[in-house]
């Protein structure tokens, strides 16, 4: 039997992450957590603000989801995190090591479009091309899928599920014996 992920779906703001998070966690049978409620409330008026978070700001905020992926092992989960470098991606598999990222990626002016559509988020339109400058893309040492985010929600999680199963398929987690072929 194969024991659920805890699953990190990442990228810069406006790939989806909130939509496409929950719709993978029911597709896994799993709790979904949203990442943005682990900020701080000092994180969120920074954004708000106009101002992009720095590494200090990103820390306390990436231990907690860290701590709450640690407590999923196991049983799985999906939480949203923009992990957009490899130093925060690091901090979370050291918290839980056994994360697996679903990298959310797309054509910029996608994302800037859907960005200026939604309604009632802190993050704005500005900080886009700090995210960009910010975003170290998943290394090949890194377990985990690039997604691409054009289409709808759920062509993009049966995109994200289907990644997921050729990574199982590919690379067993670590600690696990190589299934024979």
């Amino acid at each position: 039997m194969r024991t659920p992920h805890v699953v990190v779906v990442m990228g810069v703001a406006g790939t989806g992450k909130t939509t496409i998070g929950p719709l993978l966690a029911d597709r896994l049978g799993v709790p979904y957590a949203e990442g943005d409620d682990f900020h701080p409330q000092a994180n969120i008026d920074k954004m708000s603000a106009g101002t992009p978070l720095d590494d200090e700001d990103r820390w306390p905020w990436l231990d907690a989801i860290g701590a709450w992926a640690h407590g999923r092992a196991g049983l799985g989960g999906v939480v949203s995190s923009s992990a957009l470098k490899r130093s925060y991606r690091d901090r979370l598999r050291a918290a839980a090591p056994g994360v697996v990222f679903v990298h959310l990626t797309g054509d910029r002016k996608l994302i800037e479009d859907r960005m200026g559509h939604r309604q009632g988020h802190f993050m704005p339109t500005a900080l886009l091309d700090s995210q960009f400058a910010t975003l170290q893309p998943l290394q090949a040492d890194e377990r985990g899928v690039a997604v691409d985010v054009a289409g709808s929600p759920e062509e993009i999680t049966a995109r994200a599920v289907a990644a997921l199963d050729d990574l199982d398929a590919a690379t067993p987690p670590a600690g696990a014996e190589p299934s024979p072929r």
